[in-house]
């Protein structure tokens, strides 16, 4: 993989002269990759909106996809460290994660072609990666938006959007990603605003369905930003929705806390099609390590989180992206 500070350079001379490139960089910006003309080759296989270099397959829904939920108090004591960094002021929103061993017939090829998400990536071998969430759109017009996603519930509970919309604990988690999200998007772009605050997306899942709130944030890029996309790119990293507030602080107990690097879980991958750019935020993740599978994913942990709560989210995350 390439060092990202080269590919920061690729993606600013490719977007200026429109052409087409696929790009990821890992969490911890210490590795990625740059590939031209992406829909031409078949080594990385991807989905970015309408555009895919694989085609899609319908699979047998008889293999077995089991999670073997970690110890609940292995859990705590990840939880206990973000608490206290918590309460002592050095972050007030933490996005805690975790790595949930799990077995399945199927494999990450399989689970690729058959996802029903709007992006998704495989590196053979890797991992399998089937998000659900923006990280950025840009248009022609060089108009940035961003649509963070905070907070989950199973939508077959009673009055379930009614309840997620009206949690107290994840209306003012998502309030607190939606001002990260404008400050960072205020760094690169002027006019940001907020044109839609807290609206509902449905996922279906082989859990069922989930509900997740969203909301979109844009703003407007100088006329010269093509030439300094990647540039504009790394200076919103890490996305402020599987980090936390403030990022520098939030960070640090991030590594702290999970005690691992994350590599490309909770990076961004995108696609430039010669004129606008489409990304995502590397959740939904399912990786290969010593020849066991692990789902990793996460939760929103603020001073007014329950463990318990947070506990049972990451484990719901964890499903197949086809019903």
């Amino acid at each position: 993989m390439k060092n990202v500070h080269k590919i920061q350079k690729q993606i600013n001379g490719a977007a200026q002269v429109g052409s087409p490139f696929l790009f990821g960089l890992d969490f911890e910006l210490e590795n990625g990759f740059f590939i031209e003309n992406p829909l031409q080759q078949t080594e990385i296989l991807w989905r970015v909106g309408p555009y895919s270099n694989f085609t899609h397959q319908a699979i047998n829904r008889k293999e077995h996809f089991k999670a073997h939920a970690i110890d609940s108090s292995n859990y705590k004591g990840k939880y206990d460290i973000v608490y206290n960094g918590l309460e002592h002021g050095d972050t007030f929103l933490i996005n805690l994660t975790a790595k949930t061993p799990i077995s399945t017939g199927y494999s990450l090829e399989q689970i690729l072609k058959a996802s029903t998400s709007p992006y998704a990536l495989l590196l053979p071998n890797q991992f399998v990666c089937f998000s659900p969430e923006t990280f950025v759109k840009i248009d022609a017009e060089g108009v940035i938006s961003s649509y963070p996603m905070k907070g989950t519930i199973d939508a077959a509970l009673p009055n379930a959007e009614e309840t997620i919309l009206n949690d107290y604990k994840e209306t003012a988690e998502h309030h607190t990603i939606v001002d990260l999200i404008r400050s960072d998007l205020s760094r690169v772009a002027t006019k940001v605003h907020v044109p839609r605050m807290r609206y509902i997306d449905h996922l279906k899942t082989s859990n069922g369905e989930i509900l997740q709130v969203s909301s979109e944030v844009r703003g407007e890029l100088p006329a010269d930003y093509r030439s300094r996309l990647g540039d504009i790119l790394l200076d919103l990293l890490p996305a402020g929705s599987i980090s936390g507030a403030p990022k520098p602080g939030t960070v640090e107990l991030i590594r702290k806390a999970e005690g691992e690097k994350r590599g490309y879980y909770c990076g961004i991958f995108g696609y430039y099609d010669g004129v606008e750019l489409d990304s995502a935020v590397a959740i939904r993740f399912i990786e290969k390590d010593d020849n066991q599978l692990y789902f990793r994913s996460g939760s929103g942990v603020t001073i007014n989180s329950d463990c318990q709560y947070e506990y049972d989210e990451i484990n719901q995350k964890i499903y197949l992206p086809f019903a």
